[in-house]
C-alpha cells in the first residue's frame, strides 16, 4: 500500500492548530512531521487530530521554542531521540514503522544571520550538528526514511538566487558541504529531487517579502530523504505552495512524498 509522508515547520502548533486540521482534511498524508512546534508535550492540541483519525503520536517539546511531532494514521512505535550537541533541544524524535522502517524528524538549527562559527555561536551550533548527523548516520542500516526542516538549501535551482545568497546561511558552501557529507555517511536520497530534478523549488519564503509569491524569493529548506531498498523508493513527490498563502500562515509549505511501504 502506498504510504504518503509529510514534512512542514509549522512554527507553534497551538498558534496554527487549524493549518494542521486543514491539512489533514484536504490532503490526508498518513504521517505528518511537524517542526518548530514550540509546545510541551502535555499542551499539544491532540484531540481534533486524533478526531480526524490521526491517533499515534510520537513527539518532543518544548515550551515556546524548537518541538518536533509525528502525526499518525497508521501505528508507530516510539525510536527514541538523539541529544544532538548535548543541548537538550528538542529537536529530533524518531519513530518505527509496522513495516520495520525507521523515520527521523528533525529540526536542524538555523544558524543565525554570520555565517562565521568564531563570531556567530549558533553558526557553530548549526555546524557541529551536522558534523555529528554524519558521524551517527556512518552506521545507518536498514530502510529509514529522514524528514524535516534541515534549514539548508543545498542546490542552486534551491534559492531564487544562488549568487546573492552564496554568503547568506542557509546556502554558504560550507553547510552544503556538511550536509552532502550527513547524505553521503548515511547513503541518503533526495526523495523530492529524485521526482522532481530540474528547475526552481522552493519550500519557505520570508514573512518580510510585502508579497512572497509575487517576488518568489524562495529557499528549499524542508526535505524528505529516504535510504534502503525498493520499498523506500518515492513514487511522488510536491511542494504545497498554497499552504504559504493560507491565512496565518507559517512561512514554510508542506513537503509530501508517496513511498510504496
Amino acid at each position: 500500500m502506498p504510504l504518503t509522508v509529510c514534512t512542514w515547520n509549522i512554527n507553534s502548533i497551538r498558534l496554527r492548530e487549524g493549518l494542521v486540521l486543514r491539512l489533514l482534511r484536504e490532503h490526508a498524508p498518513d504521517i505528518l512531521c511537524l517542526q518548530e512546534i514550540k509546545s510541551p508535550l502535555d499542551k499539544i492540541p491532540l484531540a481534533g487530530f486524533a478526531e480526524l483519525g490521526w491517533r499515534h503520536v510520537v513527539a518532543r517539546g518544548e515550551k515556546g521554542y524548537n518541538g518536533v511531532a509525528i502525526l499518525s494514521r497508521i501505528p508507530l512505535a516510539d525510536a527514541g531521540h538523539e541529544d544532538w550537541c548535548a543541548r537538550g533541544d528538542s529537536r529530533h524524535v524518531a519513530a518505527r514503522l509496522p513495516d520495520g522502517t525507521l523515520l527521523h524528524n528533525f529540526y536542524i538549527p538555523a544558524g543565525g544571520d554570520e555565517p562565521d562559527p568564531v563570531a556567530n555561536p549558533k553558526f557553530a551550533h548549526k555546524l557541529a550538528f551536522l558534523d555529528e548527523m554524519a558521524a551517527h548516520f556512518a552506521a545507518a542500516e536498514g530502510p529509514q526514511i529522514l524528514t524535516g526542516d534541515l534549514n539548508i538549501a543545498p542546490r542552486e535551482d534551491d534559492v531564487w538566487s544562488h549568487r546573492q545568497l552564496l554568503n547568506v546561511v542557509s546556502h554558504t558552501p560550507v553547510e552544503v558541504e556538511k550536509l552532502t557529507a550527513v547524505m553521503r555517511a548515511g547513503g541518503w536520497r533526495d526523495v523530492v529531487r529524485e521526482l522532481i530534478p530540474q528547475g526552481k523549488l522552493y519550500s519557505w519564503w520570508s514573512y518580510r517579502a510585502r508579497d512572497w509569491s509575487a517576488s518568489d524569493r524562495g529557499r528549499r529548506l524542508d526535505h524528505i530523504w529516504a535510504r534502503g531498498g525498493p520499498e523506500t523508493r518515492a513514487r511522488a513527490a510536491r511542494i504545497l505552495r498554497e499552504a504559504r498563502g493560507w491565512e496565518r500562515p507559517s512561512d514554510h509549505a508542506p513537503v509530501l512524498a508517496e513511498f510504496d511501504i
